[in-house]
């Protein structure tokens, strides 16, 4: 029997009942603070996404619109009643077709919703003032009042799936040709993504309820497929005031709330360890807690020794939107901690990128692409594989040990912000210079896990710096407003102009080294974020 979302969910209200499966903040209206951490149990999140599930099942037969179509859910995914949309348009039939708020051009929507061949939109009410010219109905994503609740509605059987079903349409993190591509999710893959997330989340002390906390966007992978492992195993979700929570919001979810387990992207975490460098209080927390997860990027090097020479519990998960979790560190109990391997029961190939050797000695060291094969049951859905059918993931790796790998970065120009989304440099910079070509002689897009892009130009003309940086954000407006906000160059303060030929460069080719730039001007780009973030 293939297992869902919804089967996990319905199986863990019956075990765990009354068990906390959230914990939301409830916050002080004068000071902004974080007054008590409110509990919602098991049973009642089932009967919550019941309950709009009925919402939604009466709204859509009313619009006309059958089950099985696809809904648009245009939110935020950071708060419970998010998820009790998702959950409840999914409990009633549909096909949840997720847009995150980094995406706010409803022009980029609505063409994704015609891809998807959408029937409607539900969309964050904050929202409401840019919703124009859609071609499909819309409806508010509005905090529903159970005094409203209807228990005559039927809903769908969910014990018998079909595997080729779709379950959910995710977009990719970044742009591609001006627009994220469609991710759809069937119920086989998903029932893959139950079987990972099952082993990720496994409690390390038994008898115990884990408490972790929000990962990322219900509207991106990463926290869905962390709430599915959780749910398996009965555990609590703590909701943060904010993705980037501080460090004080941490000690007060590990003093008052219980957090036991903390989920993170990688960019998030290294603030906390690096607070923990001059703080043992801290320090004592972060080495009591059972599991320090993190994902999106790699970890600074001293910061994960730090972690491992402290003794803390830290592992690194490896995946993609595409693929969900593929790959997971060995851990603090392992001889080579950060060495990364494939989850149990998922065999993936890594394939050498170089030409073949006619003599029989290869090196270990030589980089090799992770290949999901066709046959793996998380192979993504066959419009994103390559032609010889299986997902070629574009991540690089070396084989340290037999099964072992370090990640070696991408065969492309992608890089991940702050938060682990994607943004195409390469298309950044062709646009640039297709624009500005009289303006720029040379450019080269950084910011690994930034906030935003930082493009760094070597001018073409003698145009005073600021005026030439206000002509750029003015000839490539069009093409960024179309992007993710994590994919943006908006603000001049986002182009930094350098001497003509003082960028670094490959010796032989004379072509800009990215990484090279990114580490060479790191305490400019430093002030520019400090600076924003003012």
């Amino acid at each position: 029997m293939l297992e869902s979302h919804l089967t996990v969910l319905e199986s863990s209200a019956a075990r765990h009942s009354f068990s906390p499966v959230f914990k939301v903040p409830q916050l002080d209206l004068s000071s902004g603070c974080v007054e008590s951490w409110a509990s919602i149990s098991y049973q009642r999140f089932l009967s919550d996404v019941e309950f709009y599930a009925r919402h939604w099942r009466r709204t859509f037969t009313r619009d006309g619109i059958p089950p099985k179509s696809v809904i648009g859910i245009w939110v935020g995914g950071f708060t419970y009643t998010d998820v009790l949309h998702i959950y409840g348009i999914s409990r009633a039939g549909y096909i949840p077709q997720l847009f995150s708020l980094r995406l706010p051009n409803p022009v980029v929507v609505y063409e994704l919703l015609q891809k998807a061949d959408a029937r409607t939109l539900v969309y964050d009410p904050t929202y409401e003032h840019i919703l124009k010219d859609c071609l499909v109905p819309l409806h508010p994503a509005a905090d529903l009042s159970v005094s409203d609740a209807d228990d005559d509605e039927d809903l769908p059987d969910i014990s018998h799936l079909t595997p080729e079903d779709i379950a959910f349409v995710f977009h990719t993190s970044g742009s591609t040709s001006g627009s994220p591509k469609l991710v759809p999710c069937s119920f086989s893959w998903l029932n893959s993504t139950i079987e990972k997330s099952k082993q990720i989340c496994q409690p390390q002390t038994p008898g115990r309820q884990d408490v972790t906390v929000w990962m990322g966007s219900m509207c991106h992978i990463a926290q869905t497929f962390m709430l599915i492992g959780s749910l398996q195993h009965g555990s609590c979700v703590i909701q943060p005031t904010a993705i980037t929570f501080p460090t004080t919001e941490l000690v007060d979810m590990i003093h008052r709330a219980g957090l036991n387990r903390l989920n993170q992207f990688a960019t998030f975490l290294a603030k906390h360890l690096k607070a923990s460098r001059n703080d043992s209080k801290l320090l004592t927390l972060l080495g009591g807690l059972d599991d320090i997860l993190y994902s999106g990027l790699p970890l600074p090097r001293e910061d994960e020794e730090w972690a491992f020479r402290n003794g803390l519990k830290l592992r690194n998960l490896f995946g993609s939107t595409e693929c969900g979790a593929m790959l997971l560190s060995v851990g603090a109990s392992g001889r080579n901690p950060a060495l990364l391997q494939s989850l149990d029961g998922f065999n993936y190939r890594f394939v050498s990128t170089a030409p073949a050797a006619s003599a029989g000695h290869q090196s270990t060291a030589r980089l090799m692409e992770l290949i999901i094969p066709a046959e793996s049951p998380d192979c993504p859905d066959i419009s994103l594989r390559h032609a010889d059918g299986d997902f070629h993931t574009g991540d690089l790796f070396q084989e340290a040990s037999p099964g072992l790998y370090v990640f070696r970065g991408r065969d492309d120009d992608w890089i991940k912000s702050e938060n682990s989304l994607r943004c195409d440099t390469k298309a950044i910079e062709d646009n640039a210079l297709a624009m500005c070509g009289n303006l720029i002689a040379q450019c080269v897009v950084v910011g690994s896990g930034r906030p935003s892009p930082v493009m760094f130009i070597e001018p073409a003309s003698d145009m005073e710096p600021e005026k030439l940086k206000k002509e750029i954000i003015r000839k490539t407006r069009h093409f960024h407003s179309r992007r993710y906000l994590h994919e943006r160059i908006t603000l001049t303060d986002m182009i930094v102009v350098v001497p003509p030929q003082s960028l670094p460069r490959t010796a032989t080719k004379g072509n800009i080294r990215r990484k090279a730039v990114e580490e060479a001007f790191k305490p400019q780009i430093d002030s520019i974020f400090e600076r924003a973030a003012r």
